[in-house]
């Protein structure tokens, strides 16, 4: 997982989560960036888009993985009476 912002690209005013699905080596680019194939992640960190970005690879943050929120379990028998 990746955090993008304005170091990765100027597009990237307001910074997004990815996954990187891979790196397109089959496309020619400008010294110092690529294109990637990735999903873009909210703030759960589950997939909500794939898009193909082009990016600077030296500007691509490392990125916390989300907490995992505790789970209230699911009532069985609610209102029932034994």
């Amino acid at each position: 997982m990746y955090l993008l912002t304005r170091e990765a690209s100027p597009q990237f005013t307001k910074p997004i989560t990815v996954r990187v699905i891979r790196e397109r080596t089959d496309l020619i680019t400008y010294h110092g960036w690529t294109w990637i194939e990735v999903y873009q992640l909210d703030a759960r960190g589950e997939a909500v888009e794939q898009r193909e970005l082009y990016v600077r690879p030296d500007g691509m943050r490392p990125a916390q993985a989300p907490s995992a929120e505790p789970r209230t379990p699911a009532r069985r028998n609610a209102g029932t009476s034994r």
